[in-house]
Parts: structure tokens; C-alpha cells; sequence
């Protein structure tokens, strides 16, 4: 994930078209789904509709398609002839599936390309060229078409290696998505280390550190909950909880507005709003938020529902401590909790002396 103050550094760099950034980064523009060079002469986009890759694969597995003013993939001075021909030619035909014949009509070695690709892009030419044909796939079918018209536009003949394939890029059965929401993923990076955000155009569902025991299946029970595929990339709850959290790490903020959507029981519904009921510095126990929701015995119920808390930092679980006094547990990990509530005390205590 790249930092918010090199995102600035880079957006600055577009704006100028500084041709030392060629190679270093890309940037998706999500109004137009095209991914382009620092240095592309079309209109630069707002800020605020920008997302920034170091690799073209990254670009590409984010549902862009390269750019066809810049062409970000076959620039001559950053590309050899060999890759500016092979990325010519699938920009020609994007839903051809290749086959050792093409490589030979264009007078190309395939281990060549498989290594040219690699070296330069990240990725083998074949899946460049797998990356484009899924994209174009993905378009079909939300835009209305069948899954099996969308299967051969892929050049795929076996339904299930289609649905195998798009599986893995796009995170979810083609047949899924034709009327399916589309969640978007991305990686944050904080002073605790990076987190991963999963969220639609309107609310943030998950929000996570991405070492947490248990993440994937955490993922896996959202998709399911939501019958949503989860794909890279990014949203407005998303990049609006990336601003918070780094005022929250500063010192800045002390409630997060970003919108949530809340995936559970109405017992765990309550329990998660009454978290939020906890001031920063400040801490509680099971017992307490058992009796604050009218629950009394039902402590071991509140610390199920507390460790079922998918939106780390912004319900503040981890201001539930034992009521020894001991921290007890927080699925980020017990240093990032002793990290937290010291930070949170710390704080709170100087907005009180102000």
C-alpha cells in the first residue's frame, strides 16, 4: 500500500508530467477505468478520483485497462521492441487467446516474452493478456450479457477453467456477478502495521489488520454474507477511513464518521453500539457492557460478540479490558492493544488540560 504522503508526492508528479516518475508508479483514474504513465498528456483527474500502483499488474488486477493516449505498457523508452509488439498486439484483438502459433506469426519467442514480461511488469505475458480478457469479461457480464458469451469472449472453451480463472482475479464465480454487489479491497498502512478495508460506494465493512489469526475466513463469511465478489481496489468509505485513521494516529480525532455496515445479529448490534459508546482514554469490561445493554448475564454472550468485531479501531473493542484489570485479549494482537489505550489515554488526557 502506498502512504498518503507519497499518493500527494506522485499526484504532484502527474500534475507536472515529471518524466523522472516513469516506471515508478501508475495511476488508476476511476471515473475513466484507465490506468496511465505519470506523463500522460490527457486532462489530469481530481485528486480524490486517483488510485496510485508501483506495477502495471496491480493497475490491471484493479479492473484498469491501460490507457490508449499514454499507452503506460509500451512507452519506447521504458519498454523493449519485443514487449512494445507484444502489448500492440493485444491492445489489437485484448480478447484473443494465445496460442504458440501467434507467438510465431509475429516472429516472437514465448520464453522471451515470458521472461521480458516478468522482469519488466511483474507478471508473464500470458497473464497480461489473461488480466485483460477477465477485465473485458467482467465488463459483459455486468453489462448485461450471459455468462457463456462472457466465457468465450475470455477464450475460455471449459466453463469451469473460466469460472476457476475469474475466481482468482476477480474473487468470485462469473455467474455471481451479473447481479451481485462488487465489494472493493484495499491495504492500508498504519503506525501498527497494515490494515486491509473492504468496502461498497456507500459503507465500510470490514476494517481489519491483515496479520489477524482467522482473516481469510473473516473474508470468506463476508463474501458469503453479502454474496459479494471482493476485488482490489478502492472506495469512498475507504479512502475515507484512511484519512481518519491517519488523524487518529496523530492525534487528531476522536470519533470516526466514515459510514459502517454493521453484519450481525441485533444481540451483536448492540453490543458493537454500546463500544462506541466508550470515551477514548477510557475503559470497560464484558460485565459492565452486559449491564449497559440490559443484559446482566449475558457477559460471555457480550465477549463473543466483542471478539465477532470486524471493524478494528473504529469499534473500539480493544477498550474492553478483564475486570482484574487485565488487558485481556484483542485479535490485533496484545501489544497493538497496550499501543491503543496508551495512545487513546494519552491524548485525552491532553485535550482535558487544554
Amino acid at each position: 500500500m502506498i502512504p498518503a504522503d507519497l499518493k500527494l508526492v506522485y499526484y504532484r508528479a502527474l500534475i507536472d508530467k515529471k518524466s523522472e516518475y516513469e516506471g515508478i508508479f501508475y495511476v488508476g483514474v476511476k471515473t475513466t477505468g484507465v490506468f496511465c504513465r505519470p506523463t500522460c498528456p490527457a486532462r489530469k483527474p481530481k485528486f480524490e478520483n486517483c488510485e496510485f500502483y508501483e506495477t502495471a499488474k496491480e493497475a490491471l488486477l484493479a479492473s484498469f485497462r491501460p490507457c490508449q493516449r499514454c499507452r503506460p505498457l509500451s512507452h519506447p523508452s521504458h519498454v523493449s521492441e519485443l514487449i512494445q509488439k507484444l502489448v500492440n498486439a493485444v491492445e489489437e484483438n485484448p480478447e484473443r487467446r494465445w496460442t504458440e502459433e501467434d507467438f510465431r506469426k509475429l516472429s516472437v519467442d514465448a520464453s522471451t516474452a515470458r521472461r521480458q514480461f516478468k522482469k519488466r511488469f511483474g507478471m508473464t505475458f500470458v497473464e497480461y493478456a489473461r488480466a485483460r480478457r477477465m477485465g473485458i469479461a467482467l465488463k459483459h457480464i455486468r453489462a448485461g450479457s450471459a455468462v457463456i458469451e462472457a466465457q468465450l469472449s475470455a477464450g475460455y472453451e471449459s466453463g469451469s477453467g473460466f469460472r476457476d480463472a475469474f475466481s482468482r482475479i476477480m474473487g468470485a464465480a462469473p455467474a455471481q456477478l451479473g447481479n451481485q454487489p462488487i465489494l472493493k479491497a484495499s491495504w492500508l498502512d498504519t503506525q501498527l502495521g497494515p490494515m486491509i478495508a473492504i468496502a461498497d460506494d456507500e459503507t465500510l465493512y470490514l476494517l481489519e489488520f491483515v496479520d489477524r489469526r482467522g482473516l481469510e475466513r473473516e473474508v470468506e463469511r463476508l463474501r458469503r454474507r453479502t454474496k459479494s465478489a471482493v476485488i482490489p481496489g478502492s472506495a469512498p468509505p475507504i479512502r475515507s477511513i484512511e484519512r481518519e485513521l491517519e488523524d487518529y494516529f496523530e492525534g487528531k480525532l476522536t470519533e470516526f464518521n466514515t459510514p459502517l455496515r454493521l453484519l450481525g445479529s441485533p444481540f451483536q448490534k448492540r453490543v458493537w453500539e454500546q463500544l462506541r459508546e466508550i470515551p477514548p482514554g477510557q475503559t470497560t469490561s464484558y460485565a459492565d457492557i452486559a449491564v449497559a445493554i440490559g443484559k446482566p448475564g449475558a457477559y460471555r454472550a457480550v465477549a463473543q460478540a466483542n471478539g465477532a468485531n470486524q471493524l478494528a479501531i473504529v469499534i473500539p473493542c480493544h477498550r474492553v479490558i478483564n475486570l482484574n484489570g487485565d488487558l485481556g485479549g484483542y485479535g490485533g494482537g496484545i501489544l497493538r492493544k497496550r499501543w491503543l489505550l496508551g495512545h487513546e489515554k494519552k491524548w485525552s488526557t491532553e485535550e482535558q488540560t487544554r
